[in-house]
């Protein structure tokens, strides 16, 4: 597959702290650069969930230099697929784009343990969408 058509993937959540930078990297990490992706957040935070950041390092994620971006109609037109994660209504909605909601718990607060479960619920899932995509 060409770069110029890999799959283009947005995820969405609230601060863009955690789990939509989670999912970020583990599609970078299944599909070995294959998939294009981007995180974004509706309210973004100023820093990433340090126990977000440790428990990716912990499967070869370097997430240490990712900052928290805003949400923005562009990066939407531009996917393929877009997964909110409890972000609600805040995502706008484009024809021809394939949407889905992942229900996940939120790591904000949470102990390692806790991120590593959600992580791995995340990871998961974004096997079977890196599988679906690139078929």
């Amino acid at each position: 597959m060409s770069v110029d058509t890999a799959p283009e993937v947005l995820f969405v959540c609230i601060h863009n702290a955690g789990r939509s930078q989670m999912a970020a990297g583990l599609v970078r990490l299944r599909s070995g650069g294959r998939v294009h992706v981007r995180s974004a957040g509706s309210a973004p935070a100023s820093e990433i969930n340090p126990a977000v950041v440790e428990a990716m390092a912990e499967v070869g994620v370097d997430l240490s230099e990712e900052r928290p971006k805003a949400l923005t109609d562009q990066a939407v037109r531009a996917s393929d697929v877009v997964i909110t994660m409890g972000c609600g209504d805040a995502c706008p909605i484009f024809p021809g784009k394939r949407y889905e909601d992942w229900v996940l718990d939120d790591p904000a607060g949470q102990s390692l343990a806790s991120v590593r479960a959600i992580r791995d619920e995340i990871d998961a899932r974004v096997r079977q969408l890196v599988a679906d995509l690139l078929g």
